[in-house]
Parts: C-alpha cells; structure tokens; sequence
C-alpha cells in the first residue's frame, strides 16, 4: 500500500511539472544545509508537499540518515499501533465487565426499584462513554495511525528522491521524451479517444445511483441555488476541456464529510465539506478533475466484467450494517456514522469505478492534464492535498485517502 501511496505522489508531482511550464516551481537560490544528526529532518517533515519540492535540493542528507529515520518512524509508528491495541483491549474488557454486571443487577435483592434504575443508568453511562472510545481508538488503529506514518514516509522520500527525480524530468522535457508517454498528447485533449464507447456506461451508472437512493446510501443535494450553479459551471468548465464524451450531471451532496465520488456514465457527486474546505478553485477544480478522469477512462466498466450493481451494492450495505449496529455516540458515533456512509460511498466508487491504485494514477494523469487546459494551476489538487494531510485528528482526514494515495515514490 505505502509503495503504490508513493508512486501517486511522484507521478502527480511529475505531472504538474510537465504540464504547468506556466506555474513552474520557483527554484530559490539557497545554501546546501549540511546536516550531520536526523533532528534536522524532523522540522522538515512537517512542512507541505509543495514547499518540500523546493527544500529537496537546497537539502543534503546521507543515505544513513534517511535510513535511520525511516527506522525510527517504523518503530514509533509500531509503538503507537501497539498502545492502541492495549487500550482497545482494556476498554472492549470494561465494556464487558460492565455488561455482565447489567445481567445480575436485578438479583441484588439489598437494592431498591429506584437504587437499580439508578445504577443501570449509571452503567448505562459507562458503557456508552467505553463504546464512543472504543470507536475512536479503532479509527485510529486501522486508519489514522498508518495515514499518519505514510505521509512522514512520503515527505522523507521526496527529499531524497525528488532532487534526482526532477533532473529526469527536465531531462525528458528537453529531449521531447515526455509527449511520448502513454496520454502524453495533451495537446489533443478532446479530439482524442482516451476510452471509446462511454455512452454505454450511462445506464449502469443511473442504475446504481437509482438503488443507492432507494437504500438510503445518498444524501440529499443541497438546495442553495446559487452555490449548486457555481459548482455545476465550475465542473462543466473542465468537462469541455477534457476527453468526456457523454453529459456529465453534477450533483452537490448534503454531507460534512470532505469526499467526491462518481458513478459510471457521467454521474459525479460532491460533497458539501469538500467545498467548504478548499481554499481556492484550483484546488477544487482539482478534485472534480481527478473523479471527472474516473469517467473518461470507463473505470467502471472495466471492473463491472467482473461484478453486477446489485451485488456491490450488497456488499456495501453489509458494510454498513456492521458500522451502523455499533452501538456508539460522541464524536466516535459521528465518525462512524459520517465514515458509515462515505465508507459506503467509497466502497461504491472503489467497485463501481474500479479505484484500483492503479486506475487513481490514470484519473490523476488526465486530471492534471483536464486542469491545465481549463486554465487552473494544475498545483491546486497538491495543495489541497496538502491541506487534507496536514489536519489535525482523523476525523477529517481519514476517509480522504481511503481512495486517494497519498506518497512519493
């Protein structure tokens, strides 16, 4: 996972140089810092993706210290893992205990009516209180942790890496290697067939955005008038400058959760928290360009030779069966709730679209091509990325790079 994480965070980066000679990185003229301890990593580290890509080479580490830190970061990340596990442990033994005690509270023949409803409100309380923990610490433990050490790994190999990595680059540049790549006729955008026969998809896609609503997997779109208008221009702005061949129906989603996703046939959905938390329309033109791509390339179809709508929606709603009967409230219920369905919305686009690491690599190629032809800086997408790896807490980040990647490599 972290290797192909890594190979979307080069192969984006390289995008952007090849396709933006206009919004070029600046290259600041700067001392080499010649470092002889890891703390000197750690600050960097820190830093965006985007102000690595001009720190890599003005840096200069040894293959020692690169090593030694990516050392640490495991055992620091193992550590961290393992504390989880044993407070997952401790609180899934509280609850039981708690449980069991819930059983025999009404053989305490020494206790009053009202003494026993006042202690199973009491338990009540606890276990509810243990069950919203719980929930967050398997958040943290499956995902917010292992997203957490990825992007350190990441920023770590552009640094090494990205100096060595852009002199090819340039290099392919000058010598006009770079047309030549699989989709390197940029120049041909719209008169090129990326995938042909998208017309078929449309029925598939309506299909499962039909049953999605039946099951309740899809929030209502958000009424504001205005604000959909915006986002519906905005998107078909980059279809028209893109490879798309069939009409694209742009719907914005009543939901906090900072997520987009797209069905097959030209069915693009966007939720309302991803919106609100981009900070420029490059950055969201960005994403709309990314699942736009899912649609060009037929991402869908080319998963549904081997699985029907109704048995993935099946799936889908398995899995939101398991989340749903948790049982948990606070912030943790709100997560898993939120996760329940944008888990639901992502296993959908993970099937429906076939959001293989592989098939994320097509749509950030092309969406980084659709981007720069629409006129946007194709670094908005990295930069929002950016802001979405720098949040605080797994709430907000999480769900995001389920089924976008991440790293470097």
């Amino acid at each position: 996972m972290k290797n192909l994480f890594r190979t979307w965070i080069h192969y984006t980066l390289c995008l952007v140089v090849i396709m933006a000679p206009v919004y070029s990185l600046p290259v600041q003229a700067a001392p080499l810092l010649a470092v002889q301890d890891t703390s000197g990593m750690d600050p960097l580290l820190k830093k965006p993706y985007l102000e690595l890509l001009q720190l890599a080479p003005t840096v200069q580490f040894t293959r020692q210290q690169f090593d030694q830190v990516r050392k640490r970061l495991k055992d620091d990340q193992k550590k961290r893992e393992n504390d989880l596990k044993s407070q997952q442990k401790n609180l899934e033994s509280q609850i039981k205990d708690a449980q069991e005690r819930l059983k025999k509270i009404g053989d305490n023949r020494q206790l009053g009516e009202d003494a026993i409803a006042a202690e199973r409100h009491n338990l009540h309380c606890r276990i509810q209180d243990w069950q919203s923990q719980l929930a967050d610490t398997k958040i943290a433990l499956t995902t917010g942790v292992p997203v957490e050490y990825d992007n350190l790994n990441a920023k770590l190999d552009l640094l090494e890496k990205w100096p060595a990595a852009r002199m090819e680059i340039n290099r392919q540049l000058e010598s006009s290697q770079a047309s030549q790549r699989k989709w390197g006729d940029a120049q041909d955008i719209g008169f090129r067939t990326i995938e042909a026969n998208q017309q078929d998809d449309i029925k598939d896609g309506q299909e499962a955005v039909n049953q999605m609503k039946q099951m309740g997997l899809m929030p209502k779109p958000i009424e504001d008038a205005e604000i959909t208008e915006y986002v519906n221009r905005l998107a078909q702005n980059i279809a028209r400058n893109s490879d798309l061949q069939v009409p694209l129906q742009v719907a914005l989603l009543s939901s906090k959760e900072i997520n987009a996703f797209a069905l097959p046939g030209g069915f693009l959905f966007l939720n309302h928290g991803l919106l609100l938390e981009a900070q420029t329309e490059a950055q969201f033109a960005g994403v709309i360009a990314h699942e736009l791509s899912h649609h060009v390339a037929r991402h869908g179809h080319r998963l549904m030779k081997k699985a029907t709508i109704a048995s993935i929606i099946y799936q889908a709603a398995q899995i939101g069966a398991m989340i749903f009967t948790g049982g948990v409230v606070g912030i943790g219920a709100y997560y898993a709730l939120t996760y329940g369905f944008q888990g639901l919305g992502l296993f959908l686009s993970l099937q429906l679209l076939g959001v293989s690491r592989d098939y994320e690599l097509e749509a950030d190629q092309l969406g980084v091509q659709y981007v720069w032809k629409a006129g946007y800086n194709p670094e908005g997408f990295i930069e929002f990325f950016d802001i979405m790896a720098s949040k605080e807490g797994y709430v907000e980040k999480t769900s995001f790079f389920r089924t976008h990647p991440a790293f470097y490599d």
